[in-house]
């Protein structure tokens, strides 16, 4: 899955960070002051009917988002609007940015043995056979998740490489828009209050119904979709696993856990240039001077 890179190299301005931290007001007040428009990049904003939680995007749907977003920021470019990218799904801005490393077509057969296996002997077992072949990919990939498990494994079965290699070989290192990516930080005993206060706010504005709407019509519990951030702790609490008081605790604690992988994952990025949230007057000289450079 690698995308071709944009005919002209053009400037955009990425807002990146953890969730709760103020990314939305603060792209807003941004793209008021250089008449710019925002791209989306939280992964769980592409699903309809869901709307409240969060989840980790799929390869199919990182490569789907940057096809997207090719289009759309080709489209501002051509009427001279200054795009800002704002989200905290790194997965999403990374394909974005640098495409995707390419890798053989799926094959059916083998992913329906795979899959075979996952649902007889247990995601756990997969894992630990891709621990025995590919140990970075497995130190990365969660024992649960079964569907990186097997792509994983698919990828060493279809190439002959592990997935660490490919990825590791594409390196990632040719960017294919020329990018201001400024990263919202906040004092960390801040960002965790905030993420509480989002939890209940998630709560009052009806989390619970409409994760109840969605298994009325028919929705899996066990889509991906339903077993991500925030949809997991209601489905649990709706079928009577947990109790309510059970459910907001562990809510909060997941999000704030959340908040933590995303800050690893954007400080792990040198092109991520740190400032405080709130600080909009800094960020906009920022632009400013890489607008003019």
């Amino acid at each position: 899955m690698v995308f071709e890179h944009p005919s002209v190299v053009q400037k955009i301005v990425v807002i990146c960070g953890p969730t709760g931290v103020g990314k939305t007001g603060f792209a807003i007040e941004l793209a008021r002051r250089f008449s710019g428009q925002i791209v989306g990049a939280d992964s769980m904003q592409i699903y309809r009917r869901m709307t409240i939680g969060t989840a980790k995007p799929t390869a199919e749907e990182q490569a789907a988002y940057a096809r997207e977003a090719d289009k759309v920021l080709a489209a501002l470019d051509a009427q001279n609007i200054l795009p800002m990218v704002v989200g905290g799904t790194g997965l999403y801005i990374k394909a974005l940015l640098y495409g995707l490393f390419d890798s053989r077509p799926v094959d059916p057969e083998l992913r329906r043995d795979l899959r075979r296996q996952a649902e007889k002997e247990g995601p756990e077992a997969l894992h630990r056979q891709l621990a025995r072949k590919d140990p970075p990919s497995a130190a990365r990939i969660h024992p649960n998740d079964t569907y990186r498990i097997i792509r994983a494994l698919e990828i060493l079965a279809t190439t002959g490489q592990p997935l660490s290699e490919l990825r590791h070989g594409h390196g990632f290192a040719k960017p294919r828009y020329t990018a201001l990516q400024i990263g919202l930080d906040m004092p960390r005993d801040a960002l965790y209050h905030r993420i509480d206060q989002r939890v209940d706010l998630m709560l009052s504005q009806g989390l619970e119904q409409e994760v109840r709407a969605l298994l009325e019509q028919g929705f899996d519990p066990n889509l991906k979709t339903m077993q991500s951030l925030g949809y997991r702790h209601m489905v649990a609490y709706l079928q009577k696993r947990t109790d309510r008081q059970e459910t907001v605790r562990t809510l909060k604690r997941d999000h704030r856990r959340y908040a933590k992988r995303q800050l690893t994952w954007f400080r792990a990025d040198p092109g991520v240039q740190w400032v405080q949230a709130g600080d909009v007057r800094r960020a906009e000289e920022m632009i400013r001077a890489f607008l003019s450079d």
